[in-house]
């Protein structure tokens, strides 16, 4: 399970589990995104993050507000081939990302300008591990209506670990099976699946997702001698 304190002292290139080398952003990597992403910040209104995965159940960072809030223009999907924190090389999950098309439905966290850098380097320890997203400031339709402009961690459309398939047969049993440091997949999926129902968002593709992966995780628990024929 991931945590404030456990952010604040991993070291990325072991903590999370073997991530390859090639991969990870240098601390100073890191810092020049982050540092670029300020330098771009539309205006000096406050700074919202909007979270659509494991930001919704476990933020980490401090907030002072909360908000539904949802996104045109994008989808959320489990794109990203994981071999660490939820995943490894050798028996790799999948990780969620936004893809262009549709919309998302999520949280908005607005956070403390006392300390907004700190919570910044926080979050793109978290998010930038591997420079898989890209931070983009994006506008937000909250529940009530108000627009606002927020940090959105976008699919890098050119990192190495994105992957073409995304249909529920082939990304199921890779969820339903790996699992890494921070816990199983499966633990991951479920998580994001009863905070979208606790907030009553609609997700059908999700929704699909979780019920094909406890079914075969049933299956596992049965164990091919016991299964009922077909």
């Amino acid at each position: 399970m991931l945590t404030r304190d456990f952010l604040q002292k991993a070291d990325c290139k072991t903590s999370f589990g073997k991530i390859d080398e090639s991969l990870l952003l240098t601390p100073q990597q890191r810092e020049a995104s982050l540092a670029c992403t300020l330098a771009s910040r539309p205006d000096q209104s406050p700074v919202w993050v909007f979270g659509y995965g494991s930001l919704m159940w476990n933020p980490v960072f401090d907030a002072e507000e909360v908000c539904v809030a949802t996104l045109h223009g994008w989808h959320r999907t489990f794109c990203l081939r994981l071999t660490a924190g939820r995943g490894t090389h050798s028996q790799p999950g999948r990780m969620l990302g936004l893809k262009p098309g549709g919309e998302t439905t999520g949280l908005a966290y607005r956070l403390p300008e006392t300390t907004l850098r700190d919570e910044l380097e926080l979050l793109w320890k978290r998010e930038m591990l591997t420079g898989c997203y890209r931070p983009l400031w994006c506008e937000l339709r909250c529940q009530n209506g108000e627009p606002i402009t927020a940090l959105v961690f976008v699919t890098n459309p050119e990192h190495p670990l994105l992957e073409a398939d995304t249909c529920i047969q082939s990304i199921a049993p890779l969820i339903a099976s790996a699992s890494g440091p921070l816990g199983t997949n499966a633990q991951y999926l479920f998580a994001l699946e009863q905070e979208l129902n606790h907030y009553g968002m609609e997700d059908e593709s999700l929704s699909a997702l979780a019920q094909r992966v406890r079914e075969l995780q049933q299956n596992l628990s049965i164990g091919p001698a016991q299964e009922a024929p077909c």
